[in-house]
């Protein structure tokens, strides 16, 4: 187990402010609670995925030292709408839900189902080398798709219902129930590469594959991250750190991200707070106020000088808790400032690396 070396902590929990931080907002938010967020990979478009069965989009515009969203289109799924994802050429937007199929939407344009499974889609991505679609289902499968063409070209069997997907090509990561982390070389795709038990004891909740794709980090409903090494030899670079606590309360990981530049990275939880982290001088860079309600995803855009999160009701308490004609749904876009995303020089503290 290792402890991070802490930052200056600016965590005062603001019971009643959903924007402690001063973010800016995102005009025209979903109408219930946001399940996936993801950046154009060619500009700052930005989509969100909600149980109110929609798919948004957002153009985001720099006006001074202002991010100022204009909200451009949308597109309906026959229920809650659970992951999403972009083409390469940030044309075309992929989502994916509890109807059971993927949606292709090139923007501007009418979309069309390209994949379908037996029970919910949780997590999609686009493979551009490959030019496949990838699909994670609770019903136990994940598949690839040519989008051109109605079936898969390949259905793989998972242990568990897929609950976490994370591609850096050829490297891809699969976290499904039972704490079962299935491990992929997209060159060759129908094979697992590797299996191994999560590190950590309580159920994933996100994974994130190393933009290096030398290993993975795993996420788990614990407070908890685990950073693993693909290469045995480097087993002693493993290791799992606590976050999301208060006292005794333990929040879940809810969102992994990379910083596509700096390739530090971000944890989002269920206490409403996002943390930025060197995972290899094992520091905490910056670990930010908390928002009144639980961060359930987050996403740097391609240049990493835009994060953008959700706060809203992640359901972890269950629908009893959850009350739709009080509940707010915001879209916030934090603008990173160096210190939090460089990394620093490795403290040497004398003890074990």
């Amino acid at each position: 187990m290792s402890k991070f070396m802490a930052a200056p902590n600016a965590n005062a929990n603001s019971t009643s402010n959903p924007n402690p931080n001063n973010s800016f907002e995102v005009v025209q938010p979903p109408n219930d609670s946001i399940s996936s967020l993801s950046f154009s990979p060619k500009s700052n478009i930005l989509v969100a995925t909600s149980w109110d069965n929609q798919v948004r989009c957002w153009e985001i515009q720099q006006s001074g030292t202002n991010l100022v969203s204009q909200p451009q289109a949308a597109i309906s799924h026959d229920h809650p709408v659970l992951c999403s994802t972009w083409k390469e050429d940030g044309t075309t937007v992929f989502s994916g839900g509890c109807d059971k199929q993927v949606k292709m939407w090139p923007l501007g344009g009418q979309p069309v189902t390209v994949a379908v499974h037996d029970a919910s889609i949780k997590e999609i991505a686009w493979i551009p080398e490959m030019s496949l679609l990838v699909t994670g289902s609770l019903d136990k499968t994940m598949k690839y798709w040519d989008v051109r063409q109605p079936n898969p070209v390949h259905t793989q069997q998972l242990p568990e219902r897929c609950y976490a997907l994370s591609v850096r090509y050829p490297l891809m990561v699969v976290g499904t129930a039972d704490r079962n982390l299935i491990v992929f070389n997209l060159q060759n795709p129908q094979t697992e590469f590797k299996r191994i038990l999560s590190p950590l004891k309580y159920q994933t909740r996100c994974v994130a594959a190393f933009p290096d794709q030398q290993g993975f980090l795993v996420g788990s409903i614990e407070g908890r991250v685990g950073v693993h090494h693909l290469d045995e030899k480097q087993n002693d670079k493993n290791f799992t750190f606590k976050c999301h606590r208060e006292g005794t309360r333990i929040y879940s990981v809810n969102s992994l991200n990379f910083h596509p530049v700096h390739h530090t990275l971000t944890t989002a939880g269920s206490d409403g707070s996002f943390t930025f982290w060197d995972k290899d001088s094992k520091q905490r860079l910056k670990e930010m106020s908390r928002c009144n309600q639980p961060i359930p995803c987050s996403t740097f855009n391609n240049d990493g000088s835009i994060f953008a999160y959700a706060v809203c009701y992640d359901w972890g308490k269950g629908a009893e808790k959850h009350n739709p004609a009080t509940a707010k749904n915001y879209i916030f876009l934090h603008v990173p400032q160096e210190a939090e995303v460089k990394r620093k020089p490795r403290v040497n503290t004398g003890g074990k690396r």
